[in-house]
Formats: structure tokens, sequence, C-alpha cells
């Protein structure tokens, strides 16, 4: 009979039981289980955590203010170097000289050449003052020659008229005469018959012809003073044209000497102006002989060297770094984050020296970072086609350290939006750029900027 029953199957299905009953699972692999399961759970919630995007820059530190930036002391003139008064490292007062320096050209060697000048300029200037005292001189003759002129004028003219009236005097004497001599002219005529017939008596035609002649007398000499009537109109008529003729010439003549004398105080005034404008130039020279601090500040470095050195005009000889600068941080963005970043956008700060921890997407939980506001975005590029940004402090953040200098090394952080650990790590794996959902509130900007 064949065993076919199922007896032997469940003996055998015991026998496993009892087998898989008396193995254990290890405490090892239980604990390494768990971590696995725990760690796995704790990066699936970090994934969903909030991540703030941020632009990663290096750059160094600078002076917000142009002004209060490092600056070079330069010379305004060429000079031999005399005398230092600072010490590298020395703190100067604004105004506080530098070094002294002496003439090398010898157009100024002249050690008196500012009072020459001065003395030149005095003696044009009491030459101007001559000269316009002839030209009020030529003016006050011009005046009085014009009321004479008036005046000679209308006296020849009241001759003219004294002359015009004897004329007609002189003309009515005359015609009366020509009268009176025609009617004796008469008389003797008929006279002279009758003593010819000897009708009159001798003594009576010589009385007659003695009236006679008398009366032509009379004519003639009535004639000669209308003549001279006559003649005198003429010569007052000559006169009058003689007078103004006479003081035109004078006045054109001191016109001329006080066009010229015009002319002479204009050109005076001009080399007066040119004199005056070398010792201004002289003066401002000599000033220049001491190079002095633009402002308070401390001497970084000395260009030059020693006593006798020969400098150029408008090469540097110091380096001054102005006295408590407004600190800004000069970063380095790439182009295509620029249109990442406004104005008002805050920024975390590590410093060259001091110790830090940052972490990019938690600025909260960094340690020896410090706070940050973007203050300037250049228009243009600069480095390498990369955009220079200015990080002044955050007023709102500790203040930064005091022992900061110039020129340290920094880099920075500037943050943007928050968004899911998950979506940061797929956005790094493919190279995407940061999200951008909104610019900063105006109001932050307002108070940032009225922060200043």
């Amino acid at each position: 009979m064949l065993n076919i029953s199922d007896n032997k199957d469940n003996e055998m299905i015991e026998q496993k039981s009892i087998l898989f009953k008396t193995l254990k699972t290890p405490g090892a692999g239980k604990v390494v289980a768990k971590v696995l399961v725990g760690v796995s759970l704790l990066f699936f919630i970090l994934l969903f955590f909030p991540w703030q995007q941020n632009i990663r820059a290096t750059g160094k530190i600078t002076a917000f203010s142009p002004g209060e930036r490092p600056q070079s002391i330069q010379s305004a003139i060429a000079g031999r170097i005399e005398a230092w008064h600072i010490t590298e490292g020395q703190f100067v007062e604004k105004g506080d000289t530098i070094l002294s320096l002496s003439e090398v050209k010898d157009d100024y060697f002249d050690p008196q050449l500012l009072n020459r000048t001065a003395q030149q300029i005095e003696a044009k200037k009491q030459g101007i003052e001559a000269k316009k005292d002839k030209v009020e001189a030529l003016e006050q003759q011009i005046e009085a020659l014009e009321k004479l002129q008036v005046a000679k004028f209308e006296q020849a003219k009241n001759k003219l008229q004294q002359a015009r009236f004897k004329l007609t005097s002189d003309s009515v004497d005359f015609e009366a005469e020509k009268v009176r001599f025609a009617n004796q002219e008469n008389i003797f005529e008929r006279n002279k018959k009758r003593f010819d017939a000897g009708n009159i008596a001798l003594t009576k035609f010589q009385e007659l012809e003695s009236k006679f002649q008398e009366s032509k007398m009379k004519l003639v000499s009535s004639e000669n003073k209308f003549l001279e009537s006559k003649t005198e109109v003429i010569n007052a008529q000559v006169n009058i044209s003689g007078v103004q003729a006479e003081y035109q010439d004078k006045i054109s003549k001191a016109r001329s000497d006080l066009n010229n004398t015009t002319a002479e105080v204009f050109e005076a005034e001009a080399a007066l102006a040119k004199l005056e404008n070398q010792y201004s130039n002289y003066e401002i020279r000599t000033s220049n002989y001491q190079l002095i601090a633009p402002q308070s500040g401390y001497v970084v470095k000395a260009m030059k060297a020693g006593v006798g050195e020969t400098i150029k005009e408008g090469e540097s000889v110091a380096q001054v770094m102005p006295e408590n600068p407004q600190l800004a941080v000069e970063m380095y963005v790439r182009a295509m984050d620029v249109p990442l970043i406004q104005k008002g956008r805050k920024a975390r700060i590590e410093f060259d020296g001091w110790p830090a921890l940052q972490f990019s997407g938690w600025p909260s939980v960094s340690v020896g970072t410090f706070g940050g506001v973007v203050q300037v975005i250049d228009r243009v590029n600069s480095v390498n086609g990369e955009f220079r940004i200015l990080v002044t402090p955050d007023p709102e953040e500790e203040p930064w350290p005091e022992q900061l200098r110039i020129g340290s090394g920094t880099k920075g952080w500037v943050m943007l939006d928050n968004v899911p650990v998950w979506y940061e790590i797929w956005r790094q794996l493919n190279g995407f750029p940061p999200s951008l959902y909104s610019a900063p509130e105006e109001s932050v900007l307002k108070k940032e900027e009225g922060k200043k």
C-alpha cells in the first residue's frame, strides 16, 4: 500500500518550527535597523524643512563713502623734500603738515618773488590811477570846450546880428544921402545955368557949389559905411564857421586823447589782472611747499623716503586712512545672480580672522557671522564680468567688530527666499538658479534709507 498520508508532512513542518524557534535575532541588528529607520525618517522630515536660498560671494572690507576710503596725498608742484613731519602709523589731524618742500624750478628761485610782484602790482595800480585822473581831466576839458564853443557861437551870432542891424542902418543912410545928393545936384545944375546967364551972384553960386560938394562927400562916406557894414556881415558869417571849426578841432583832439588814454587804462588794467593772477599763482605755489593732511586719519605708508629727494608734479608722497570710516563690504556676484538681488536684501558676512560656522540655509543658527544689508548694486560689470555690490551693517543685528581693517577679506551670503530642503537639493543637482518669489517690501527699503 502506498505511503501517501499527511502525517509525514505534518511531522516535517513541526520539526522546522522547532528549528525556527530555537534561532534568535541579534541585538545589534535591531539597533542598526532602528537607527537606519530613524535616520531615514529624520532625513525625510528634514526634506520638508524650510531652507533659505542665498547667493555666495567673496570680497573685502571698504569704506561706504568714497571720501572715507584710503587716499594718496599728492604734491601739486614739483619740488625737493626738505623735511618730514610725520611717521608711518601716526595719527594726523586735518591741516597737519606732512612734509616740507623746496623749489626746483628756476622761475621761482627768487625768495622775494611775492614781494617784488606785489610792488609791481602797486606800481601798476598807481599808473592806472594817474591815467584815470588824466581821463577825468580830459573829460572836463571836453566839457569846458563844448560850453565855450556854445558861448563863442552865440557871441558870433550876436556879432552877425549886430552887423546886419548896422548894415540895415547904413543902407538907409546911404539911400537918404543918395536922395539928398540928387536934390543938391539938381539945385547946383539949375543955379549953374543961372550963374552962367549972370542971374545970380558968384558968392551965391559958390555957396551952392560948396553944398553940392558936401552932399557928394556925404554920399561917398555913406556908401563907404554901407560897404563896410556889408563886409562886417560877411566877416561875422565867416567868424561863425571859424568858431565852429576851431572848437570842433579842439574837441576832436581832446576826444582823441581821451580815447587813447582810456585804451591805455584798459591795457594797464589787463596787465594788472595778469600780475594779480601771477601773484595768486605764486602765493598758492608757496602754500604748496607744505603738504598738509586733507582730513584726519592715520598715515598708512610713505611713498617717498629721505630728505633731498625730488618729486614730480602730481606724484604721491603718502597714503592716509581717514579716521572712523563707515565700513561696508565690497563683494562681487555673477551676472546671472544680479537680477535676484535688490537694495535692502539681508546678507550674512564672515570676516577673515573671526572664527565662524555658517549654515547658509539656516542663518539663525549660524555662529560668528554678522548681519548686513545690500545698499549698492553697480549698474556695470567690474572684475571678470562680475557685478559689485556694497553691503553695510544691519542696524537690527549685532554691530560689526571694531577691529576690522579696510582691505580685509570676507565671505558673504546674500539671503533670498525660503524653499523646502528637497527643492534646494533638486535645484543644486540640476544647476538651476535660485527662485525669486518677491522683492523686499517697499516699507523695508524706506526704513533702511531713513536710517542713513
